[in-house]
């Protein structure tokens, strides 16, 4: 038992000398510091800071009247009424329309054709083409969006026209048969910040802690490769307590990154914040400690610092495809969804935006929760798999801690 309590205690001696470190080459590599630090510091103001118009206003658009009539300029003078379209101009035909297009003047042309008042006037179905150019699917939704709008008022106000005519009081009638209102969950502004900042910033701090992971570990190899494969500033710990040091010293460093990014930036900039700060900082810990490990695993493919900047440029485009932030998961086919399943970052934005944006209760979220502990698990057993088999298959010459 005596043996059994020293084992125990040199075990945890050996997993401080690793996390104090671990400490000491977190804060003398510039490197690592602009990426734990610095990185999560300025990324998120950017991001935001880009996209928090929200929404698309008085976007530019060009109306070819070939009815000229009072009802086609009330149509125009509909659209012009909209936050989302302005009038830009009116043009002659199609053709000088599109010029003004081409030369990105407008970004929609309206053609009302010349039969419109007409069909209108006997009780037909008049139709209207509206172009827009797809180089933004922003714009286009809200080009439909405003125009749905549009058309539903328009039906209205020629319905009570056509009631009226009747004799009957059409003042005294609804605007619709079933009257709808549009509650959004989460992003009640429909802003395009609102959507997509609060996944990004969880995914920025991911691919943060990765990228300083993978290049310490890529210093440890550079410094082996120039002392003859031995490391210097290693200590002579067990595979075991070397990731766990290494995962507390990151968990340490990343409380006040968390903190920040998940809680005073979406204040700053006015974004969701609706959940408790103490359900989400909970939450994201497994995330911290899966993409710790997550990142001592990948950095079997860094050998050179420079090189950790190619695994993260890589990896962080296709994450936040997989976390469902530009196209639904459940429309994705079984294979991504599984490579999905995989990365913290999936679970991590799927939890956090439902806590902080939805006011979701936490014991809501407990299966995204258990699948970050999972992970967290997989990946520490991948870590300490690759920690031990790089132990052993280098020499074993460690100075004093």
């Amino acid at each position: 038992m005596k043996n059994s309590g020293s084992g125990i205690l040199s075990w945890f001696a050996s997993l401080m000398k690793v996390w104090r470190r671990e400490f000491r080459l977190v804060f003398t590599d510039v490197g690592v510091m602009l990426f734990f630090l610095f990185l999560p510091l300025f990324y998120p103001i950017v991001y935001t800071a880009i996209y928090n118009t929200e929404t698309l206003k008085n976007i530019s658009v060009v109306v070819v009247d070939e009815s000229r009539t009072p009802q086609s300029r009330h149509l125009a003078q509909m659209v012009n009424a909209t936050e989302t379209m302005q009038i830009y101009d009116y043009a002659a035909n199609l053709n000088d329309a599109r010029e003004l297009m081409n030369r990105h003047e407008c970004y929609g042309i309206l053609q009302i054709p010349g039969e419109y008042a007409k069909k209108l006037g006997r009780g037909e179905q008049a139709v209207v083409t509206f172009y827009s150019d797809m180089g933004l699917l922003l714009r286009y939704r809200s080009f439909v969006s405003s125009l749905t709008e549009i058309q539903m008022a328009l039906g209205t106000e020629i319905q009570h026209e056509k009631i009226a005519t009747l004799g009957l009081p059409a003042s005294n009638l609804s605007g619709a048969p079933v009257k709808s209102e549009a509650i959004m969950l989460g992003d009640p502004t429909q802003g395009f910040a609102s959507f997509i900042i609060p996944g990004i910033l969880v995914l920025i701090i991911q691919q943060s802690l990765i990228l300083g992971v993978t290049m310490l570990a890529a210093g440890a190899t550079e410094r082996r490769r120039r002392n003859g494969g031995i490391d210097p500033l290693a200590v002579n710990a067990g595979p075991m307590a070397t990731i766990i040091g290494k995962t507390l010293c990151y968990i340490v460093i990343y409380i006040p990154v968390i903190f920040y990014v998940l809680h005073i930036v979406p204040m700053i900039f006015s974004l969701p914040h609706i959940g408790h700060i103490t359900d989400y900082l909970i939450f994201i810990l497994p995330m911290i400690i899966g993409a710790s490990f997550l990142g001592m695993t990948l950095s079997v493919f860094v050998s050179e610092r420079e090189s950790s900047m190619l695994v993260i440029v890589f990896t962080s485009v296709v994450f936040l495809f997989l976390s469902g932030l530009t196209w639904p998961r459940y429309a994705m086919n079984w294979f991504w969804t599984l490579l999905g399943d995989c990365v913290p970052a999936t679970w991590g934005i799927e939890g956090f935006i439902r806590l902080n944006s939805n006011g979701s209760p936490f014991y809501e979220q407990s299966h995204p929760w258990i699948m970050l502990w999972i992970l967290a698990a997989v990946y520490m057993a991948s870590a300490y798999l690759l920690t031990r088999y790089r132990g052993s298959a280098r020499p074993h010459r460690l100075r004093r801690a």
